[in-house]
């Protein structure tokens, strides 16, 4: 007896076998603020930073991101060695279940190295984020200044 509908069913069973946190790693986690720091024409590196939020139950991974603007992508984070601030490459960066990681100057962040081309003030960079699920999320971040610190207190400038 044939089957004319093996094909559909076949389909089916093979999208209910995907392993559960492909399907769910990929709404649970959002990107929100992301930008890429403006750098002299002629820098060859640069930085990308942005809050990960998990709002699922698990707890996820970023291991890597990429983009075309730059030959390689590194996940980053400062570390102090003896008093000197050290930027150091890490294997991953943890996003805790129902929490949010911040990449931020001084921090976690996206290296971006050998740079492409020069960025300008309002480009968009595209980056490709990468998750221990398997889960990839695409999102574009604007290209910013970097900003100016004021001084801690009212912000009155004291001599």
């Amino acid at each position: 007896m044939r089957f004319p509908h093996r094909p559909l069913v076949l389909a089916i069973a093979a999208t209910i076998a995907l392993p559960l946190p492909i399907l769910a790693g990929e709404s649970e986690l959002t990107i929100v603020d992301a930008y890429v720091r403006m750098v002299p024409p002629g820098s060859p590196n640069t930085a990308a930073f942005m809050t990960i939020n998990n709002s699922g139950s698990s707890k996820h991974k970023l291991v890597q991101a990429e983009s075309p603007v730059a030959r390689r992508g590194e996940l980053h984070t400062h570390i102090n060695d003896r008093g000197v601030m050290r930027m150091r490459q890490v294997p991953a960066i943890e996003i805790d279940a129902a929490g949010q990681t911040q990449l931020k100057p001084g921090g976690y962040h996206v290296m971006l190295l050998d740079l492409q081309a020069s960025l300008k003030e309002g480009d968009t960079v595209p980056l490709t984020l990468r998750f221990d699920d398997g889960s990839t999320k695409e999102i574009d971040a604007a290209v910013k200044k970097p900003q100016t610190v004021m001084p801690a207190g009212d912000g009155a400038m004291k001599h």
